[in-house]
C-alpha cells in the first residue's frame, strides 16, 4: 500500500468558484440579443491561447482594443458582440457559503491561494474583503501566464511553498483542472455550491460549514 501525500495547501479559483459564474450572465445575454446559447463561450475556445480573451486576461491589450478585437473574432463566427459588454458581464456575486468554507479551511490550518484568470477592472469592495482572506493571489492580469498554461501553477506552487501533491484545487472548468491533476494536485470541478463543499469537505475530512 502506497503512502499518500499529505494535503497542506487548497487553491480556489474565483469567478464561478467564490463568486456566481459569469458564463450564467452570458447566457442571459445571449438570450437577450437573440444569440445562439452559449455563443460568447463558444468564441472563446478558437484560438484559445492567443484570442482577445487570452490576451486581455494576459494583460497584454488594453480593454479598447479588446472591445474591437471581441467584436472581429465573434462576427468571423456569425454575430458580432462588443468586446465593451463582455467586460460589463464578468462581475458575478460573493457565495456567502463558499466564504464560509474558505474560513473554515484557514481556521484548520490549511495555505490557501486564489488562481484567478481575471482582467484588471474597478476594485469592488465585497470582492477585496474575500481577497484579503488568502495567503497568496495569484492573477493572469499581474503575473502575464494564465490557465491552464503551466507555469500558472509552477509559480502558484512556488508562491505557496508547496507541492502540487499537497494541493487540492477548485475551478469550475475543466480544462483548468487538467493540467493541474497532471502535475499531481487533487482536484474538483465546481459545478456548485454545495457540490463543491462536499467534495472538498470529504477530502480534507472536516466540516465546511
Amino acid at each position: 500500500m502506497t503512502e499518500t501525500t499529505p494535503i497542506r495547501a487548497v487553491f480556489w479559483d474565483f469567478g464561478g468558484v467564490i463568486l456566481t459564474s459569469p458564463f450564467e450572465a452570458f447566457n442571459r445575454y445571449e438570450h437577450e440579443h437573440g444569440l445562439p446559447h452559449d455563443f460568447i463561450r463558444s468564441v472563446n475556445t478558437v484560438d484559445p491561447d492567443t484570442n482577445a480573451w487570452a490576451r486581455i486576461e494576459r494583460q497584454e491589450i488594453s480593454p479598447d482594443e479588446f472591445d474591437a478585437a471581441f467584436a472581429a473574432e465573434s462576427k468571423a463566427l456569425g454575430h458580432e458582440v462588443p468586446g465593451r459588454d463582455i467586460l460589463a458581464l464578468l462581475s458575478g456575486d460573493v457565495r456567502p457559503e463558499m466564504v464560509t468554507a474558505l474560513d473554515r479551511v484557514i481556521e484548520a490550518g490549511y495555505i490557501t491561494a486564489c488562481l484567478t484568470n481575471n482582467v484588471r477592472a474597478e476594485p469592488r469592495p465585497d470582492v477585496a474583503d474575500v481577497m484579503e482572506r488568502f495567503d497568496h493571489v495569484v492573477e493572469s492580469s499581474k503575473v502575464g501566464v494564465r490557465k491552464p498554461e503551466e507555469s500558472f501553477y509552477v509559480q502558484a506552487c512556488e508562491m505557496a511553498g508547496v507541492e502540487p501533491g499537497e494541493v487540492v484545487f477548485l475551478d469550475d472548468l475543466g480544462i483548468n483542472l487538467k493540467p493541474a491533476k497532471a502535475m499531481g494536485m487533487t482536484t474538483i470541478k465546481v459545478v456548485g455550491a454545495d457540490q463543491a463543499i462536499d467534495d472538498l469537505a470529504a477530502v480534507l475530512g472536516i466540516d465546511l460549514r
